[in-house]
């Protein structure tokens, strides 16, 4: 019994929607990576764009002999609008997203449009924003698999036929393309459905007049509105539309028809490439209106006789208008009245059929896979995304309101024509000059364009815009990106018309200029994983962290985008100095202002700190101390009248804009100049009943001072002018106490939106106070007023989903001890939000995110609170030490505002955790790797820009950084280096501490020069084919620079590389760990059969090339074999150190001889292709899988050799990827299908449904919304046999998951728990 867990959530997007969600102003993007669906808004920011898109570029840039992407920028130094992603909401869906799309409704909770999402098996969703809960809100579910849509028998299910789903402009309509010929029209309510004008089209006849009989149904309201915003859908059969759509390929509906009306691609043979000879123009396009009422159609026009590579239809807005049509080799625009224009952009688009078409085969694009996209809503040009990352614009000349041709360029690489490193997967306009490009190839990015025209010339830069102009950034931008402005909406259609661009307009590729603003990182597809240790500490660098477990590399990208990514699960700082201070307990850094008459120095307008102040405990006594942070490192303070034995410190902060240091003590404040000189003394006694409360925490925000008592009182102190602190009046409400713990926030952007009743003039700024009641209850208040909270929530301690003030308690429901609050802003440089994080008896931690939902029928809001997930727990319980009077004491959260651009929070203790969060992403807690950390603050100083200061387990103090390079939106420390080839494999070489890589680039094939073939020296065509050309490289682990590399054949491909440790001698059995590596050989065509090749390499040492100590390793080859059919799979079998190599239709069991051969031994015969070999370590089973027929499960003997078979599954699987999964005396094997499903399977010879062991015995079966790729058995946590092992797996969204065995006990708990969980808890389509 296994339990399955995502470790990470997938990264490549599959699909993408800009629409106004949130709102009717609001522009958002919606994303959906396979079953993950998020939300995002668009924030500009201004940044220097040299800098900004170099760093995007060093992350995407090829490392290590590759070719080098470029992007064009503005000259250095300009500051220009940047466009960036912020995560809005994501949601983990139960399926696999196919299709998008937006819906404009009657009415919406937001105001906003909807969204319509398709998911796997004809299910559709339409969905809305709530405002209320900061949430989507299912309207209606859809479900149209049932057994009536099945059509012939030998048809093929519904669940493997290509699905998608397109909307019609208005709205009308959407239609749902399922199975192999089915359509699902589902109709939406519109205004004006029920009026006479119903032939009325906003488009033709631009604004609509109102009429009485309108205005009468706007004063009913609701009472005539229909009660769900869509009518009843029916499902049709594409060949009642048109008998002639017999093989469907394509439909869309288009722009500029009064009744929802469509363009379906389709053929009435199957269109072949081997069958040209034949029949070549075999598509035909047909444009259909639909009858929503009469659930009829009629067929407007017919092309016939298109092109057979045809496989997209893209609908054109105004001014262009039509359809324009995708395929491989060439494009063709067809009007509404059939007239059609197109292009040829290859050889083989003219060769290839009979169509007319204008010659550009000049380009030689390769158009399969493509994505276009209008640049502009009204944009009168198009962006041509190709598979390999180029850019094209395709334009258009107009003759009136007509298309009388089209022309295609390329986007040169200086004006960023190679921006895009891979091939993209959807497009998504998403404003002016900005579209999102999301591919599951390479990082998805935010993209941007402007145009350059000698005879429009910028009057100015940006760069000398004022303060007050910067907040007008993005007007500016869109001045900026349009300067020709080409695509002003108010601009007559004429004027639009005489500027479109023709194909005899010179100097049209210097028009475009493209460059990056922003990324999310996608880390798929995986094709092969490597466990390695990190780097272990050195002689020379001795400040370099202890490494403990492993690391995981995995393979990631294709083509230029191709490379590696690093995960670790925790963090690895980069310590840069250690000071031993015996005892100290705790630490604080100071940044003061030492200049005089209000202006501050140069040091203090860096930000950069200037003191740290500790507080040690020895034998009893306690005291604190201030150092000076100098470039030398720490230097005690002396002669000043900091007192150490006045005790031991709480806290430390400043005030008066850092003109005064604050150091909380048990029993008092003191308050210093920022030279240390007394300036004042706050005691704790209360003069009118002689108690002297000690305090137990302190927050700071200028000019307040919170401090939380142990008698659970509170104390607000605020500074004057002078820096004097004095009490701020309390009011009856907190002179009753009852408070754990407390934080200050000012709110400077105003996000809480808290006004006090109270009218007091004051210029404090908006400082909230949030205070925890023992009761579990939330108070706010907004300083200086303490008479009367502004906000209030009793159920704090319940953990609600969403908390509001009116939330109440069941009478079974239990409260979470709550023992700490703190309120900080979280995020990066582009976007930071505050967040209430709150921390439990049991070392838990809770976020919550502030936001405000709107009162029915006001205009008013309410402050409300969201839960954010965290799956992860507290691995240890939370640390609490005793001072000598016996008084609890426990190291606060802590709030860092500028750790390497990130403004996190810190939790101390035994499980030393950061709270990071990026602009695109949600808070991730991430563990830092120490044992223990008793203290940690912020660090910004010469020598340790933007760190940290920590005081770790063995009571040393260490400056670190962040590494280098490295993100966190995924939870885990990932980092990704691109090599610009496609890597196929990777292992580890433990004795060389390296990484051994198998990686391939495209090159020209040309036929060879063959007797029996001489009309292949008759072939003139520049237009070659490409395939790849392999090479296995060696990859230092500390440096991550390629040392060696060994090239192959051409049209040789790696398949596998394994590290084994093989016996290398007959006489003394002596085995050596070496790298084994398959490949695989493509002869040329599909009549000649693939040959493979066996290689062994041995990492041997050698001298260092000068300057570079890590290229003391090469790759020696000391045996090979070539052999027939393709090496798909390589293990270790037995314990006499042998190779078992799936070669071809057979499984071999070879031995390394002394002279350099591998000797076969045993073999089996296998069905179709082998895609998995492997043998569990110390013993001779294996298991085998084969694309077709299977798992198998066979024994290896050993006296005599012979491979003898177990038990084999028992239907036929087309497996990918398997591996075994031992737990105790029981052994699983487990394989994924081609349908993302995951099989667990027995061999169990005592079972009677085995017969006997023949039949292996499945246990179970579930589907991962993830294809996977790899299966990996992890070594065992534990030295103990007992520990259970795990199986990793990859897939090529660049998701991680874990399957791990449970006991019987634990997985019927789990179960009863799942079910539950179920029911109650809300999905969120």
């Amino acid at each position: 019994m296994q339990t399955f867990t995502e470790l990470t959530p997938p990264t490549a997007v599959t699909h993408s929607l800009s629409l106004p969600f949130l709102s009717a102003s609001a522009n958002n993007l919606v994303v959906a990576k396979t079953s993950l669906l998020q939300i995002f808004s668009l924030k500009s920011v201004l940044n220097d764009t040299t800098a900004t898109s170099d760093h995007l570029l060093q992350a995407r840039r090829p490392s290590f002999h590759g070719p080098a992407s470029t992007t064009a920028v503005p000259r250095h130094g300009e500051r220009a609008p940047t466009t960036k992603l912020v995560l809005i909401a994501q949601y983990e869906l139960s399926g696999v997203v196919t299709s998008l799309a937006r819906v404009k409704l009657q009415d919406s909770r937001s105001g906003g449009e909807a969204l319509l999402v398709s998911l796997r098996n004809a299910k559709l969703s339409l969905v809305e924003w709530d405002p209320e809960r900061y949430s989507i809100s299912t309207i209606s579910i859809h479900l149209y698999e049932r057994d009536d849509t099945q059509g012939s028998p030998w048809e093929p299910d519904i669940e493997d036929n290509l699905s998608y789903l397109s909307v019609d402009p208005r709205s009308r309509c959407a239609a749902l393309k399922f199975g192999a010929r089915h359509l699902a029209i589902l109709p939406f309510h519109q205004p004006g459905d029920d009026l006479v004008m119903d032939d009325y089209d906003s488009e033709l006849d631009h604004e609509k007049p109102e009429t009485l009989e309108s205005a009468a149904k706007k004063e009913e309201g609701p009472k005539e509105a229909a009660t769900t915003p869509y009518g009843a859908s029916f499902v049709l059969s594409m060949l009642a539309l048109d008998p002639s759509l017999l093989h469907p390929v394509h439909l869309a509906f288009l722009y500029e028809y009064r009744d929802p009306t469509f363009g379906v691609l389709s053929s009435q043979v199957a269109s072949s490439t081997s069958l040209l000879h034949e029949r070549r123009d075999t598509l035909s396009y047909t444009v259909i209106t639909l009858d929503l009422e009469q659930r009829a159609s009629t067929a407007l026009l017919s092309v016939n006789n298109l092109p057979y590579d045809l496989f997209a239809i893209v609908p054109l807005r105004l001014p262009i208008g039509g359809t324009l049509l995708i395929g491989g080799n060439e494009i063709i625009h067809v009007d509404q009245a059939g007239k059609t224009n197109g292009a040829a952009v290859n050889e083989f688009g003219r060769s290839s059929t009979s169509f007319a078409l204008a010659d550009q085969s000049d380009l030689g694009l390769r158009l399969e896979g493509c994505v276009v996209e209008q640049l502009g809503h009204d944009g009168s040009e198009l962006l041509l995304l190709m598979n390999n990352g180029e850019l094209g614009i395709v334009g258009f000349k107009i003759d009136g309101r007509s298309v009388s041709g089209l022309s295609v360029r390329r986007v040169p690489e200086s004006n960023g024509g190679l921006a895009f490193l891979a091939g993209p997967s959807c497009a998504s306009l998403i404003g002016r000059g900005r579209m999102f490009v999301g591919s599951e190839e390479a990082d998805s990015v935010v993209l941007g364009w402007s145009r350059k025209l000698d005879k429009l010339k910028r009057q100015r830069s940006i760069t000398e815009m004022d303060a007050d102009e910067e907040l007008e950034a993005t007007d500016m931008e869109d001045d900026i990106d349009d300067d020709d402005d080409l695509y002003s909406g108010a601009q007559t259609e004429e004027k639009a018309m005489e500027l479109l661009p023709t194909s005899d307009m010179p100097d049209q590729n210097d028009d475009y200029r493209f460059r990056i603003h922003d990324s999310l990182d996608n880390f798929g597809p995986m094709r092969s994983v490597a466990l390695g240790k990190p780097p272990q500490q050195s002689s020379t660098d001795a400040l370099v962290m202890d490494a403990s477990g492993l690391e995981l590399l995995a393979t990631s990208g294709r083509s230029s985008a191709g490379g590696l990514t690093t995960f670790r699960r925790q963090i690895e700082p980069r310590a840069l100095e250690r000071h031993l201070v015996p005892n100290v307990s705790r630490l604080w850094t100071v940044a003061v202002s030492k200049a005089s008459d209000g202006q501050p120095n140069d040091q203090q307008s860096e930000g950069l700190d200037n003191y740290m102040i500790t507080s040690a405990q020895s034998e009893g006594e306690q005291r604190s101390t201030a150092y000076s942070l100098a470039s030398q490192g720490m230097e005690e303070v002396q002669d000043t009248e900091f007192d150490p034995d006045a005790g031991a410190t709480i806290e430390v902060g400043t005030l008066n804009n850092g003109s005064r240091i604050i150091q909380v003590l048990a029993s008092e404040l003191r308050t210093f100049d920022t030279d240390f000189s007394l300036a004042q003394i706050f005691p704790m006694a209360d003069e009118a009943t002689g108690a002297e409360p000690r305090i137990l925490s302190a927050s700071f925000s200028d000019p307040f001072v919170l401090l939380v008592r142990d008698d659970e009182s509170i104390l607000v102190l605020r500074a004057d002018e002078s820096g004097e602190l004095d009490e701020v009046e309390q009011g009856d409400n907190l002179r009753q106490k009852g408070f754990r713990a407390g934080s200050l926030y000012e709110d400077a952007n105003d996000v809480f939106r808290l006004e006090s009743d109270a009218e007091i003039e004051d210029d404090a700024g908006n400082v909230l106070m949030f205070l925890l009641t023992v009761a579990g209850g939330l108070q706010i208040f907004r300083l200086p007023d303490l008479e009367q909270q502004v906000y209030k929530a009793n159920g704090l301690a319940l953990l609600p989903p969403f908390l509001t003030p009116e939330f109440s308690a069941r009478r079974t429901q239990a409260k979470e001890d709550l023992i700490e609050l703190l309120v900080a802003d979280l995020g990066d440089t582009s976007h930071k939000a505050p967040y209430l994080v709150l921390r439990s008896a049991t070392n838990d931690v809770i976020i919550y995110q502030p936001f405000q939902s709107p009162v029915a029928g006001t205009r008013d809001t309410i402050l409300h609170f969201l839960k954010i997930p965290n799956p992860n727990s507290s691995k240890t319980s939370l640390s609490i030490s005793y001072d000598d009077d016996g008084e609890s004491k426990r190291e606060p959260m802590r709030a860092i505002h500028d750790l390497n651009s990130y403004s996190t929070v810190f939790l101390p203790g035994d499980s030393p955790t950061f709270v990071i969060k990026s602009a695109s992403s949600p808070p991730q807690l991430i563990s830092l790797n120490e044992k223990s950390v008793q203290s940690l603050s912020g660090l910004n100083t010469p020598t340790c820009e933007r760190g940290f200061t920590y005081i770790d387990q063995t009571g040393n103090i260490k400056f670190a950084q962040l590494p280098v390079d490295c993100h966190y939106q995924t939870g885990w420390v990932t980092r990704k280096t691109t090599f610009g080839e496609d890597v196929h494999a990777i292992d580890y070489h433990e004795p060389s501490r390296s990484y051994i890589i198998g990686v391939s680039r495209k090159v020209d094939f040309e036929l060879p020069e063959d007797e029996t073939h001489p009309e292949w020296s008759s072939e003139s065509t520049s237009f070659l084919p490409q395939v790849e050309q392999g090479t296995v490289k060696l990859l230092d682990q500390k440096t991550w620079s390629i040392i060696d590399s060994f090239p192959l054949t051409t049209t040789e491909v790696v398949m596998c590389i394994k590290t084994l440790s093989l016996e290398i001698s007959e006489h003394t059995h002596e085995r050596q760990t070496l790298v084994c590596v398959g490949t695989a050989i493509v002869r040329g065509g599909e009549d000649l059969p693939a040959q493979g090749r066996i290689l062994v390499f041995n990492v041997i040492d050698v001298v260092p090339e000068p300057d570079r100590p890590e290229t003391a390793h090469k790759l020696k080859l000391i045996a090979q074999a070539e052999v027939k059919g393709a090496v798909t799979a390589l293990s270790e079998i037995g314990t006499q150190g042998f190779l078992l190599a799936a070669q071809g239709q057979k499984c071999i069991v070879r031995g390394l001889k002394e002279d350099g051969s591998l000797l076969p031994v045993a073999f089996m015969d296998m069905q179709c292709y082998t895609t998995v070999a492997k043998g569990l370590k110390g013993t001779g089973m294996c298991l085998m899988g084969d694309a077709v027929k299977g798992v198998w499960f066979a024994g290896y003997y050993e006296d005599p050799y012979q491979l003898r078979l177990f038990g084999k599954s028992t239907s036929h699987l087309e497996v990918l990827a398997g591996d075994f999964l031992p737990d105790g005396k029981n052994l699983y094997l487990v394989v994924a299908d081609a349908d993302s499903n995951i099989h667990v399977f027995q061999f169990d010879p005592e079972h009677p449904k085995s017969q006997t062991g023949h039949l292996l015995l499945p246990l179970s079966t579930f589907h991962t919304a993830s294809f996977p790729t790899t299966l990996t058995l992890l070594p065992s946590p534990s030295s103990t046999t007992t520990s259970p092992q795990s199986i990793l797996l990859t897939s090529t969204t660049g998701s991680l998951s874990l399957l791990t065995p449970v006991s019987p006990s634990t997985h019927r708990t789990l179960t009863a728990l799942q079910s539950h969980l179920q029911t109650t808890l809300p999905h969120p389509l």
